[in-house]
């Protein structure tokens, strides 16, 4: 551990153990002290309880180590005749779930077949075909065959395909971008078999909403709706309404929600919240507050992220005063503020200049037991060295390496920058062997930074703008 800064010396002596004081009813103004900084030591407020990996874990290896057919059946052959385990269908299973990782769904269905045979007390139950129904879905196959020949297989032995069917075949063609195919086999099995339960009708809609054209979405739900009476819930509208959210698209999420009391649905906390947050990306602060008076004049209570959005979007529009009003509605509706809420603060404060306020509310956010985080402590670092505080910043970082606290890419650049700026060139070295060692940033990007930095404080120094 390195040198503590003389100003955090009796700062870090402090005990660990701290009863929280009261939050106050109003927002406290920065108090005149010697250092601005948590009494706490970031590697005491943030470091998590390593657990070794078990020896089971460390020793397990793979159980095939080849695809081939007959040496699964030897193996199959040699489990059975050498284990004093008490075989079960969740054992036999197992077994052919590791060879379908490895396999083709042929194999896989012809090493079924030979463990059938070999071992007649062994009979597949759903759980079985399950597993082949999951690989055939997986195989880079241009067409859905191999689901069928599964599926068809599944059927022949007595188990018709059910909602659970449904779900892993949607969920593993979706894990290998097969969204097109997860809709011609939602419809077939729906006409023919079961259809998708709310999860995974929800599951495919966020998927389609990440991958596809929003008139493609909005054709999947009509078409499931006419033909087979699958109507979109309140989740469903939710993701939507997130999704065009998080596309800006403002105007298309109002609309959703007028058609969601259309349908008989009540907004809740978390579709205000959503759309809030859409307003806030925009940093639009006087529509997000209008969200607000919106959910309580429909009876909707404000949550912990209500506020946590409000307060960021305030400041993120540079409206930290308006921010801090609502910090107080906040705690006198009995919500505590969190790490969000007090970095959105410290960022707020930042951009208008302010890094000091941000600090002394650094202090403050202990004092009152909330615990910063690594977000925290790179928002603060940013903005003391964009506020040319830099020897607060190198005291901050010093904090930071304690705490094994890896370094964001903005913050990383701007200290960086800020150090050579000053001609603390060894420093900046410094700094870029820590972030390379924390794996803060790769090699690369860490080096490409440095690099430029270096380039700018050498043509600086040829214009006579930097020592």
């Amino acid at each position: 551990m390195g040198k503590v800064p003389p100003s955090l010396r009796s700062a870090i002596s402090t005990s660990l153990v701290k009863k929280p004081a009261p939050i106050p009813s109003e927002f406290s103004s920065p108090s005149d002290k010697t250092h601005y900084f948590p009494k706490k030591k970031p590697s005491q407020l943030s470091k998590k309880i390593q657990v070794p990996a078990s020896p089971t874990t460390q020793q397990r290896k793979p159980l095939f180590k080849s695809p081939e057919l007959n040496e699964a059946k030897k193996l199959f052959s040699s489990f059975i005749s050498t284990t004093q385990t008490p075989l079960n269908n969740r054992i036999h299973n197992s077994f052919l779930q590791s060879y379908a990782s490895i396999s083709t769904v042929d194999n896989s269905i012809a090493l079924l077949h030979h463990m059938t045979k070999t071992l007649p007390s062994f009979t597949p139950d759903r759980s079985t075909y399950h597993i082949l129904v999951s690989q055939s879905c997986k195989t880079p196959d241009a067409s859905l065959s191999s689901v069928h020949q599964t599926l068809n297989l599944m059927v022949n032995n007595g188990f018709n395909p059910n909602r659970v069917t449904v779900d892993i075949a949607v969920r593993s063609l979706c894990s290998v971008g097969k969204e097109d195919d997860a809709i011609e086999l939602v419809k077939e099995l729906s006409l023919k078999h079961s259809k998708p339960d709310t999860f995974t009708y929800n599951f495919l809609v966020k998927c389609l909403c990440k991958c596809k054209a929003l008139t493609t979405v909005y054709r999947f739900i009509d078409e499931l709706r006419s033909a087979f009476d699958i109507k979109p819930d309140l989740v469903t509208y939710t993701i939507l309404i997130d999704n065009v959210c998080n596309s800006k698209n403002l105007r298309e999420a109002t609309r959703l929600v007028s058609v969601l009391k259309e349908c008989g649905f009540k907004p809740d906390c978390f579709v205000y919240n959503t759309i809030m947050k859409g307003y806030c990306m925009l940093s639009k602060g006087s529509e997000a507050i209008e969200v607000y008076k919106k959910m309580k004049e429909e009876g909707v209570e404000p949550d912990l992220v209500t506020y946590n959005t409000m307060i960021f979007g305030l400041s993120k529009s540079g409206r930290v005063s308006e921010a801090k009003k609502y910090l107080k509605i906040m705690v006198e509706s009995g919500h505590f503020p969190d790490a969000v809420t007090y970095t959105s603060l410290m960022n707020g404060l930042c951009r208008k200049g302010d890094a000091l306020g941000a600090l002394a509310l650094l202090e403050e956010m202990e004092m009152k037991g909330c615990s910063p985080n690594s977000c925290t402590y790179n928002t603060l670092l940013h903005g003391l060295c964009k506020g040319r505080l830099l020897e607060k910043g190198v005291e901050l970082y010093q904090l930071m390496k304690e705490g094994d606290m890896k370094l964001e890419t903005a913050s990383y650049a701007t200290f960086v920058r800020a150090l050579c700026r000053e001609g603390k060139v060894a420093e900046a070295y410094e700094v870029f062997d820590y972030a390379v060692e924390s794996k803060s940033l790769t090699d690369v990007a860490a080096y490409t930074t440095l690099e430029s930095t270096l380039k700018w404080l050498k043509k600086a120094r040829e214009q006579g703008l930097a020592v």
